[in-house]
């Protein structure tokens, strides 16, 4: 089909212009979004635009034929409006509040400069922080970012991804009723004695009490107003930080990070087709093919190259120490100080299929968990999260990503699982890095739904009286931080407002589809198979 293809070559179609574009939709009907100019080259005589569509998600992004393009309702980039002057300069804008309040920091963030790690910025609760300041810009709702001096400017080579923990498997997009599990209850247990944990709760000792209802698959939940005045009216944390150290500044994003640069890569027997920009060498981007090596993560220009490094590299699994093994499944931990090489190249790899990210090209502050397969050639990649070795923010992930060959088949909520698992261990509460983006908050409130439902279905009645549980008590089951838990309980809508308390109220629908979840997860954590010593990070001397 086309579409006014003569106009194109009529009127000139310049970089920033939005119209129409074809495409195909999820039920490959045609439609006609508005799509952003990104780019134009030619190529063979003929001209190809590389278009964004507005409120799309950026890997659906393409290079496009003018056969595609709607030229009758062409917009052409508007003329930015000329600002007032300032003491005699054009071009100044007005100052404010804000503006001021700014420069000043951007004043005290001069001598804190790191040269590989960007700029910091102190805050009450972190001494000293690597953070752009930036706003989660989600793919359907744009959100203008604010500009800021601490911009991360390493875009280098070999930079470590830095992110707000966006989860890109489509499994995650199911609701409560696409959860699964293997069935398995865990069980109401006391803490463990010399188990320390933070008390990160506050004041979140409030009594929840089950009543059992004649029908057998409804209960409800009495919790008393909490007295936190940290939260919101609904539960969520009204003011949630915008800077963690995995955060990205979009304002300093430009045409060349916005379009993807990798044609394809081919890593082990899969080929994998880039969502993103990743910022690998110059000279490989013009390649139809990037060859990695699917066990050190090294990239080649060719196949020949790669067989030939195949013949010198001995590695058959990611380096660093196996923590975990259970079947086919494996987790290696790596330090990112002490594994440099790996963690860069992981780090390239995963900016492919994660958007929103700060990159650096310091990894030493980071722990990489990868998850592998094992089959007769060796542990191969199927996923990984990375965590600061430090974080006074209570974040057990930055980064978290399955590879898109794995994704769909449960080994998303493995890896959130194992996650919590490790602060288990650490006797620590923990939660994702926020702000989480849409993808991410679904991945994790999946998960944090079936976790919590698992808990109060399992309470029994205790000597014929109501079974009781705190928020702290989930809390420390299942090392789900107390936010996490309220705003989960809100999400799932189970709150209501009865008699002076807030009750939870399970439906049958809500417990039957938990159930049937319950039996399609096959894939879980077995504790008993983690070998696993948490190190005190503050001694610097363990770096």
């Amino acid at each position: 089909m086309t579409k006014m293809a003569d106009n194109s070559s009529s009127v000139e179609i310049v970089e920033g212009c939005r119209l129409p574009v074809l495409r195909k939709n999820q039920e490959h009907e045609d439609e006609w979004p508005l799509a952003e100019i990104l780019s134009v080259k030619e190529v063979s005589a003929r001209k190809l635009y590389y278009v964004h569509y507005i409120d799309f998600n950026k890997r659906l992004d393409e290079w496009v034929t003018g056969d595609r393009l709607d030229m009758k309702k062409l917009q052409f980039p508007k003329k930015e409006a000329k600002t007032p002057t300032k003491n005699g300069l054009p071009g100044s804008r007005p100052s404010s509040p804000e503006r001021e309040v700014r420069k000043s920091l951007d004043l005290n963030l001069q001598p804190a400069t790191a040269p590989s790690r960007g700029k910091t910025l102190p805050t009450p609760k972190r001494k000293v922080e690597a953070v752009p300041l930036a706003t989660q810009v989600s793919p359907a709702t744009p959100v203008p970012s604010l500009p800021s001096s601490a911009e991360a400017s390493q875009a280098s080579v070999f930079p470590a991804v830095r992110e707000t923990n966006t989860f890109k498997s489509r499994e995650d997009h199911d609701q409560l009723s696409s959860l699964t599990t293997n069935g398995t209850a865990r069980r109401l247990v006391p803490s463990q004695p010399g188990r320390k944990r933070k008390a990160n709760c506050g004041a979140a000792d409030e009594m929840i009490k089950v009543l059992q209802y004649n029908n057998p698959q409804s209960a409800s939940v009495f919790l008393p107003p909490p007295e936190d005045s940290q939260d919101s009216s609904d539960g969520i944390p009204s003011a949630p930080r915008m800077t963690g150290s995995l955060v990205s500044d979009r304002s300093h994003d430009d045409i060349v990070t916005r379009m993807k640069n990798i044609e394809c890569i081919e890593l082990g027997r899969h080929r994998l087709k880039p969502w993103y920009f990743s910022p690998y060498p110059q000279e490989l981007t013009t390649l139809p093919i990037l060859y990695l090596c699917e066990f050190c993560l090294k990239y080649l220009k060719s196949l020949k190259c790669l067989q030939r490094h195949l013949t010198k590299c001995n590695l058959r699994h990611p380096p660093g120490n196996e923590i975990y093994r259970k079947g086919t499944i494996s987790f290696f931990e790596i330090d990112g100080r002490k594994n440099k090489t790996y963690s860069q190249n992981l780090c390239l790899l995963a900016k492919c299929f994660l958007d929103h990210k700060t990159l650096y090209y310091d990894t030493d502050p980071f722990l990489f968990y990868v998850m592998t397969e094992y089959d007769s050639k060796g542990f191969h990649i199927v996923g990984y999260f990375s965590k600061e070795k430090e974080s006074t923010e209570d974040y057990n992930v930055a980064c978290i990503l399955t590879l898109p060959p794995y994704q769909r088949r449960g080994y998303g909520k493995l890896l959130i699982e194992f996650s919590y698992e490790l602060s288990k261990v650490e006797g620590k509460t923990g939660t994702p890095e926020k702000p989480l983006s849409d993808l991410g908050l679904l991945s994790y409130r999946s998960y944090w739904s079936q976790t919590i439902l698992e808990i109060l279905m399992d309470l029994k009645p205790d000597n014929g009286e109501r079974p009781q549980i705190t928020i702290n008590e989930i809390s420390e089951i299942t090392s789900v931080k107390k936010e996490d838990v309220i705003s989960t309980l809100q999400y799932l809508n189970l709150i209501n407002y009865y008699k002076g308390q807030y009750i939870l109220t399970l439906s049958e629908d809500i417990v039957d589809g938990h159930e049937r979840a319950m039996q399609k997860r096959h894939l879980r954590i077995d504790p008993k198979c983690l070998h696993f010593t948490p190190k005190d990070w503050s001694k610097r001397g363990k770096w």
